[in-house]
């Protein structure tokens, strides 16, 4: 142990003796600002990305404080049931032979066999809000006489879903000496919120945030719904033997779909939501945190908690619904300074979304065309001609025809394509007319029937030779 880092801080022999097994040199940037203030009693509000060892930050002074058997000393308070395993797991390492009793407390287990461990006392819990006011309420948790309170993933405990809980929780622990909140983003709303329950935190951050993930390479595909799985396809035929793709959506159903239809083109993927009963979640978060593993199709649920650095492709199937989700999402992948990739899935609709996450976060996310298929593997789906994948993002199709400026004017081809088609003004919108040819953009809902109408009419006895400017 080095007197720099670690070895400065006058560390307990059981925590430095587990710092050394685990072969930890050098702290990274969001323990050399946060331990040593939380290691004098601040109030902390530590900002860090994904992977970056935050979890010591807090944790070690936790550790440094807590003395086995003396009761109920610590909470961590945790947005998922897989991050308060992590959590739990990663503390019980660093404490190395102090004797510390942690014990995870969330939904989804045996409530009895829980309460029978938490009776037979505990010093350190790391658990979800609503387990937690269960077992209080049930008098299996006193929060009277808690010392050390933190939040980890704070951004999401303090959202409008988890923010009641919270409250309650905190105005129980009548003891508390010190709040420590760390998480990868700090809204404004969040902190507001956490200023009624810390006392003049100092605010330490990370210098990798300046780059928020510097050894990920983001790409994003305009890919319209019916393509998203040919697209993905293509990613996944790039992929070495040893990689392994952590690929997110937005809902459980479209977990389980494209599970299914994977499984039957022969990828055999595993599949993550939160309606799954507990012990087969961990069983399968197991399977792929060892390899067993290579591609696991997920819901949110495993974008905080899962902490696999084997991941080398991140597929946002879906895109997420706010920029914080985004940068959890990215952050499986890439971890500890490892190369990483991270793919989103576009539709014309979701362009705007997309530009707001990078100008968030100062993100360069390129739209690039689709990858060709790595020599050897067969397509996963075949391309189909897809509407929503041709439109902008106001859902117009830009249609070429073989008429020349002079040879009529805006609003007669307007009219004619309206009477003839016999569509609603509003599906029709911008015309362009040009030297050799022209373009009119039509709604998606209407522009296939409006081409099929168009190569069988003709325009003042001339063929107007309709395609789709892609």
């Amino acid at each position: 142990m080095t007197e720099s880092g670690f070895g400065s801080w006058g560390l307990g022999p059981n925590i430095v003796n587990a710092i050394d097994g685990m072969g930890w040199s050098t702290p990274t940037d969001i323990q050399l600002e946060a331990l040593p203030v939380a290691l004098k009693g601040h109030d902390v509000i530590g900002q860090a990305r994904t992977g970056s060892g935050k979890t010591a930050a807090f944790g070690i002074p936790i550790i440094e404080r807590c003395e086995p058997g003396s009761g109920l000393q610590s909470l961590i308070l945790c947005p998922t049931r897989e991050l308060a395993v992590q959590v739990s797991e990663e503390i019980n390492s660093l404490q190395g032979g102090k004797g510390l009793s942690i014990q995870t407390v969330y939904g989804g287990t045996d409530i009895e066999k829980q309460a029978r461990r938490l009776d037979e006392g505990v010093d350190i819990i790391a658990g979800t809000p609503g387990r937690v006011i269960d077992m209080t309420k049930r008098g299996h948790i006193d929060l009277q006489n808690i010392s050390w309170f933190c939040l980890d993933e704070a951004d999401r405990m303090l959202d409008m879903g988890f923010f009641p809980d919270v409250i309650w929780i905190v105005e129980k622990m009548t003891s508390r000496e010190q709040t420590l909140l760390f998480s990868a983003t700090f809204p404004q709303e969040v902190l507001d919120a956490s200023e009624e329950f810390t006392n003049d935190p100092v605010h330490v951050m990370s210098d990798e945030l300046e780059v928020e993930v510097p050894e990920i390479d983001q790409f994003a595909i305009k890919v319209g719904r019916m393509n998203k799985i040919w697209a993905l396809g293509r990613i996944i035929s790039r992929m070495a033997e040893e990689d392994q793709a952590l690929i997110f959506t937005n809902t459980k159903r479209m977990v389980e779909m494209l599970g299914d239809r994977m499984g039957r083109n022969g990828l055999d993927p595993s599949a993550l939501h939160g309606d799954m009963p507990q012990n087969k979640r961990e069983r399968i978060l197991a399977d792929f945190r060892e390899g067993r593993s290579r591609i696991l199709v997920a819901t949110d649920v495993a974008a905080r908690g899962l902490d696999v650095d084997g991941i080398t492709h991140v597929v946002n199937y879906d895109l997420p619904d706010d920029p914080e989700s985004y940068v959890h999402r990215i952050g499986r992948t890439g971890r500890m300074g490892r190369k990483g990739e991270a793919w989103s899935f576009v539709s014309s609709g979701e362009v705007g979304q997309l530009e707001k996450i990078a100008n968030t976060w100062n993100l360069e996310i390129p739209i690039v065309e689709v990858p060709e298929l790595t020599k050897g593997f067969r397509e996963l789906n075949k391309f189909r001609e897809d509407w929503d994948d041709l439109s902008d993002k106001f859902g117009m199709v830009t249609i070429r025809l073989s008429i020349e400026r002079g040879e009529t004017t805006k609003l007669g081809l307007a009219n004619w394509i309206l009477k003839e088609a016999k569509i609603p003004e509003v599906a029709i919108g911008e015309i362009s007319l040009g030297d050799a040819e022209s373009t009119v953009e039509v709604h998606l809902k209407k522009a296939p029937y409006v081409i099929d109408v168009l190569k069988t009419r003709k325009f003042d006895g001339r063929d107007l030779k309709p395609n789709v400017v892609a």
